[in-house]
């Protein structure tokens, strides 16, 4: 009698949360950035919520980039179930941050108003940050 073929699946693991950023923590396309300070995964959902905060305050003006991307998934166990029965379907989509990564830059506008929109963004995030600045920016040095 022949066996039935066996479906493998593609478990997805977890990303490490240690260590620091190691690319992605220098400003590459605006004046002025928020950088992460604390290892956490960051939700597709919080990404929309600051780009939206951003958006609101900047009132159309300057430019906005978003340098992180959701694109590990993870999945969730439906509530009241029992242990086994294999891995739960997909819940929400992760961007995994460590400290020093760059999360959103803005150029354009002046630093009162980028210090403003930024501190909005950062009140939406599970994490502390800091606001930074280009370095050529400042008096011409």
């Amino acid at each position: 009698m022949l066996e039935p073929k066996r479906i493998k699946r593609r478990r997805v693991h977890r990303n490490k949360l240690k260590g620091n950023a190691q690319r992605g923590h220098t400003l590459a396309f605006g004046s002025f950035g928020l950088k992460s300070l604390e290892p956490k995964f960051i939700t597709s959902r919080q990404i929309e919520a600051c780009r939206v905060a951003i958006a609101r305050s900047l009132q159309r003006e300057g430019k906005t980039f978003i340098r992180i991307f959701p694109d590990q998934p993870m999945t969730k166990k439906p509530a009241e179930t029992r242990m086994g029965k294999g891995k739960g379907t997909l819940d929400h989509f992760i961007a995994v941050v460590k400290p020093g990564r760059i999360l959103f830059e803005i150029a354009g506008v002046s630093e009162d108003k980028a210090k403003e929109a930024l501190r909005r963004a950062s009140h939406k995030l599970p994490i502390k940050t800091k606001f930074i600045k280009r370095r050529d920016i400042d008096n011409g040095v």
